[in-house]
């Protein structure tokens, strides 16, 4: 008989995942056990094994579930009107945004990604490949020229390591809040993709 989940069975597996992930961050994922865990969450470690198997399936799923809330992203700005302009800053406002509530959740990603097996670490990095390309897209619709220099990945990858660490050093109570650091970011990338040129081809080395 397939057992029926409530959403109170969701919304206490993500609540987990939420405990697990600022542990994470915090301890690392070697020096965190599930004893931690489970006191984090305020349940017994065997309602933990409930929910989930181990240590191990806590950070599967945190690292495949946060860049699964970003492709989610990623495809609710695609199906909105928007030039391609518009569009990249509207992606780039989603996922600061997303970050600013997915703080652990994305150190975990960038710094734990390592303990996964094999299999999972390619399914996940899979993913964020997938995001690259879709973001790449955007940068080859405003500048063709560019995708023809095959430079939108790399564009994208210098995009990425804007937004992709700012967890270390935007901090909640400063001057600056992910809100405000958005539309900045927005602007210091688009002005300076007008500027980029394609490379011009070098000479011919001699045989």
């Amino acid at each position: 008989m397939v057992r029926i989940r409530t959403s109170g069975y969701e919304e206490q597996r993500e609540a987990i995942l939420a405990h697990a992930a600022r542990l994470f961050a915090q301890r690392g994922f070697p020096a965190t056990s599930m004893n931690q865990v489970a006191e984090a969450s305020g349940l017994s470690k065997a309602t933990l094994y409930h929910y989930f198997r181990d240590k191990y399936a806590l950070l599967v799923n945190i690292a495949e579930g946060h860049v699964k809330r970003l492709e989610m992203l990623v495809d609710e700005v695609a199906d909105e009107p928007l030039k391609p302009e518009a569009r990249i800053r509207e992606l780039i406002r989603r996922f600061v945004e997303e970050y600013s509530h997915a703080q652990d959740a994305h150190r975990v990603l960038t710094e734990d990604v390592r303990f996964l097996e094999d299999a999972d670490r390619e399914r996940v990095l899979v993913m964020e490949r997938r995001l690259v390309e879709r973001f790449a897209q955007v940068i080859s619709q405003m500048r063709p020229e560019l995708a023809a220099a095959s430079l939108t990945k790399p564009l994208t990858m210098l995009l990425f390591g804007m937004i992709n660490w700012m967890f270390t050093w935007l901090r909640p109570d400063g001057a600056l809040d992910h809100a405000a650091m958005a539309p900045v970011v927005a602007d210091l990338f688009l002005g300076g993709v007008p500027a980029v040129r394609p490379p011009q081809a070098g000479p011919a080395s001699s045989s």
